[in-house]
C-alpha cells in the first residue's frame, strides 16, 4: 500500500482518490504518529500539502527519520518543503503563487517519463518556496518564479514537487502520479470505476433493522437529488423528500423538484413554504459565517419540526459531498475555509441522525453515480447551487428587495447563457450583489448604484477552478441586460480569479 501523510491540504483526499482510481490501495494517516515499521506492505509514502509554513511555531511535523523509510517518498507542496527543511535545505517566504503556472522540464527522470511536452500548465498554491535544495537532490523542473518546482534524489528515492499533481487543472497530473506508482514504487495500476450498487449496499447496512419513514433534504441540485435517489433505492417509498421553499433558490425550483422526484423516483416531495421565516432570521445578518450557520440551523429546525409531524423519524438524508467537508475543516491539520451550512453550519445537538451517502465523493463522481442510477442528463449535469442559495451571493444583509434583485440578475445570466449555447458548457454561473456603490450615468443624470459581480467558471470536482473565457459579445449581453433591467445597478464586473486563491462562491 501507499500511505498518505495528511498535513492539512484541501486536496489530501484527492491524492487518495487519484491512487484509488489507478487501483492502488492507500491509507491517509496522521504524520505525527506515523511509524513506517508498522506497515509490512508499505510500498511508498506521500507527504501532502498543507496551510502552514514549515518555519512557523507548532506547524505539523513528523517524528520518524527519513532514512528509516526504505520505500519511495513523494512530497507535495508543504510536504516537499518539510522534506527540504529536514534534510538541511533552505525554505523561505517567496513569491506567492496561486493558480496556474507554466512548468518547464529540465531533467525528465522517472517522474516525468512518457510526457512528451517540455512545458505545460500546473496548479500552484503556496507562499513559501525551497530556496536551497538538500545535498544529493537535482532539479527536474522549474517555473519563471520558482526553481525547485520538481526535484529528485534518485539514489534515496525521494521526490518533491511544489505544484499539485492531484488537481484536475494540472496537465499530466495523473500521469505524474502514475509514474510515481509504477516507475518508482514498482506497483501495477488498473483503472477502478465507481459502482453505485456498492454505495446502495452501504446505506442498506447502515439502516439495517430500522423501520419507518426517512426524510431527505432536497434543493433541486444534483447532490441532494443523487443522495436521495441512492437512499430511495435502499429503502423504497419509506423515503420522504422535503424541499424548503425559502425564496433563496433559483426561479422554478419548486416545479423542477416536483418533476424530478415524481418522474424519475416515483416519490412526491413535501414542499414547505418558509420564505418569510428565512428572511426574518437573516434580518441584520451580514457575516458570511453567521449566514451559513443561521441557514443551517433553520433548515434543521424545520426538518425536525416536520419529522415530529410524520412521527418516529430518526434519519435525515443530506447531499453532503467531500468538498463541503474539507472546506469546513474536515481534517486535523486543515484550515477552515468556511462553514458549509450542511457541515460546519449544523447545530451541535440534533434529534435526527444524518445519512450522507456522498460524503466521500467529489462532484464529478456524484454525477457518475447519478448516471448509473438512470437519472437524466438535465438532472445529472445541472449546475451546482449552494444550499444557502442566493443568501451567500448577496454581500451584506439579505432582505426582500436585494433578494429580488439577485434573483432577477441570476435569471438574466441563465437566459443569456442558454440563448447563446453556453449554459451546458460551464460548470457554474451566477451574479453577486456586491454591496459596492459606484457612479453611473443613466438618462443623462447621475446615479449611485450597486456593482454586480459575475462569476462563471470551469471545474469538475470543485477543488480547483478556472474562469470561463466567454466571448465578449456574450458578456456584453449579460452586462447590458442586468444594468438595464435590474433596478439600482450601476455596472457589472467579471470575476477572472481562479481557485485557488479564490473560492467558488464570494461568501
Amino acid at each position: 500500500m501507499i500511505v498518505i501523510l495528511d498535513f492539512g491540504s484541501q486536496t489530501t483526499h484527492l491524492i487518495q482518490r487519484r491512487f484509488l482510481n489507478l487501483g492502488v490501495e492507500t491509507i491517509i494517516h496522521d504524520p505525527q504518529d506515523f511509524n513506517p515499521k508498522e506497515f509490512s506492505r508499505l510500498k511508498g509514502v506521500v507527504l501532502s500539502g498543507g496551510p502552514s509554513s514549515v518555519y512557523s511555531k507548532n506547524s505539523p511535523n513528523f517524528s520518524f527519520d527519513l532514512s528509516e523509510i526504505n520505500v519511495p517518498i513523494l512530497g507535495i507542496c508543504y510536504g516537499w518543503q518539510l522534506i527540504a527543511k529536514k534534510l538541511d535545505g533552505e525554505v523561505l517566504p517567496g513569491k506567492r503563487e496561486y493558480g496556474p503556472a507554466v512548468l518547464k522540464i529540465s531533467e525528465p527522470g522517472l517522474l516525468f517519463k512518457g510526457i512528451d511536452e517540455n512545458s505545460f500548465e500546473v496548479w500552484m498554491s503556496h507562499g513559501d518556496l525551497v530556496k536551497k535544495i538538500p545535498s544529493g537532490f537535482e532539479y527536474l523542473a522549474s517555473t519563471n518564479d520558482v526553481k525547485a518546482v520538481a526535484v529528485a534524489n534518485e539514489d534515496k528515492q525521494i521526490y518533491g514537487v511544489q505544484f499539485h499533481p492531484e488537481v484536475e487543472h494540472t496537465q499530466f497530473g495523473e500521469k505524474i502520479l502514475q509514474n510515481f506508482i509504477e516507475n518508482i514504487c514498482q506497483l501495477k495500476t488498473k483503472e477502478k470505476k465507481i459502482d453505485v450498487n456498492g454505495v446502495i449496499n452501504d446505506i442498506k447496512a447502515q439502516l439495517e433493522g430500522s423501520t419507518g419513514k426517512i426524510i431527505s433534504a432536497v434543493s433541486g441540485g444534483v447532490d441532494s437529488t443523487v443522495a436521495s435517489a441512492i437512499v430511495a433505492k435502499a429503502v423504497g417509498d419509506r423515503l420522504v423528500p422535503i424541499y424548503c421553499n425559502n425564496g433563496l433558490m433559483r426561479f422554478d425550483t419548486v416545479k423542477h423538484v416536483k418533476a424530478v422526484f415524481a418522474d424519475h423516483l416515483g416519490l412526491e416531495p413535501l414542499i414547505i413554504d418558509c420564505e418569510d421565516e428565512f428572511l426574518e432570521k437573516l434580518e441584520g445578518v451580514t457575516s458570511p459565517e453567521k449566514k451559513r450557520k443561521t441557514i443551517g440551523k433553520l433548515y434543521i429546525d424545520i426538518f425536525e419540526r416536520e419529522a415530529k409531524k410524520l412521527k418516529k423519524i430518526k434519519y435525515l438524508v443530506q447531499g453532503t459531498i467531500y468538498s463541503d467537508v474539507i472546506e469546513s475543516q474536515g481534517s486535523k491539520n486543515a484550515s477552515k475555509i468556511k462553514s458549509h451550512h450542511n457541515v460546519g453550519g449544523l447545530p451541535e445537538r440534533m434529534s435526527l441522525k444524518l445519512i450522507e451517502p456522498l460524503r466521500n465523493f467529489y462532484k464529478d463522481e456524484v454525477r457518475e453515480l447519478g448516471r448509473q442510477l438512470g437519472l437524466p442528463d438535465e438532472v445529472v449535469n445541472t449546475q451546482p447551487f449552494p444550499g444557502p442559495g442566493h443568501a451567500i451571493r448577496i454581500i451584506g444583509e439579505v432582505n426582500k428587495k436585494r433578494l429580488q434583485k439577485q434573483q432577477q440578475a441570476d435569471q438574466i445570466v441563465v437566459e443569456v447563457l442558454k440563448e447563446t449555447g453556453w449554459f451546458e458548457k460551464v460548470f457554474q454561473s451566477f451574479p453577486i450583489m456586491t454591496g459596492v456603490q459606484t457612479t453611473a450615468v443613466q438618462g443623462d443624470g447621475r446615479a449611485y448604484s450597486e456593482l454586480v459581480g459575475l462569476r462563471i467558471y470551469d471545474s469538475s470536482d470543485v477543488m480547483t477552478a478556472g474562469w470561463t473565457r466567454l466571448p465578449y459579445e456574450v458578456l456584453q449581453k449579460i452586462s447590458s441586460r442586468i444594468v438595464n433591467e435590474v433596478p439600482d445597478v450601476s455596472r457589472v464586473a467579471y470575476d477572472i480569479t481562479t481557485k485557488p486563491p479564490a473560492t467558488m462562491e464570494w461568501e
